[in-house]
């Protein structure tokens, strides 16, 4: 499918980054407007291809015309400990992604692909996975023709800070079992951005032992 009008939400992170990355060379996009609080000084060198577009999550019904595209990927995450309490996490991990998917639903977007987490499970007793798994079930339940979700486990790349868990899962991952195993942020990025590109209706999860493996 060419000339794809993309936008997406979390580019400073992880796997938004890796996926902004593969998005400015994908000759089959024209457009991707990426959501941002801020436009770190190294963004840059994406060319006109790339917008970024500073929003308050809070009030994106006011931004609605940023919102009409094509293809929405969302890689939008935090922690409890970075948000600071499970009702900031919850804003950002479940209001801000869900307002985004029915804003571009609106707009006329068809396809959603979100990352989100091993263990997702709206019925989970563990917060983290019940609110992944919320997440899931809302955005399945709004209509858009194509649905993505990729299920990571622990993400690998190169963070600002640094997480002794990470560092200890490297040391490990050979002796984890592939549901498990932690898996590299630009492998869950080219995961996202194939299955964009390909454009096929219907619901599809990845879970994390696919990604990565073809």
């Amino acid at each position: 499918m060419a000339g794809r009008r993309i936008l997406l939400a979390g580019a400073t992170g992880l796997v938004g980054g890796e996926c902004l990355a593969l998005l400015a060379a994908d000759k089959t996009v024209s457009a991707v407007t990426a959501l941002v609080r801020r436009v770190p000084a190294e963004f840059s060198g994406y060319g006109r291809k790339v917008v970024f577009s500073k929003v308050d999550f809070e009030r994106l019904e006011r931004q609605g015309e940023l919102l009409t595209v094509d293809q929405v990927v969302c890689a939008l995450g935090t922690t409890i400990r970075q948000a600071g309490s499970r009702d900031a996490f919850r804003r950002v991990d479940f209001d801000y992604p869900l307002a985004i998917a029915r804003l571009a639903l609106e707009g006329g977007a068809h396809h959603f692909l979100l990352v989100s987490a091993l263990g997702a499970d709206a019925r989970s007793s563990v917060f983290y996975s019940r609110v992944k798994g919320e997440l899931e079930q809302e955005i399945r339940a709004l209509g858009y023709p194509s649905v993505t979700i990729v299920r990571p486990s622990l993400l690998l790349g190169d963070r600002q800070e640094f997480r002794l868990g990470e560092e200890i899962a490297k040391r490990f991952a050979w002796a984890t079992p592939a549901r498990y195993r932690p898996v590299q942020a630009r492998d869950v990025a080219a995961a996202l951005v194939a299955a964009a590109r390909e454009d096929r209706a219907g619901r599809r999860i990845v879970e994390s032992a696919q990604i990565g493996r073809g």
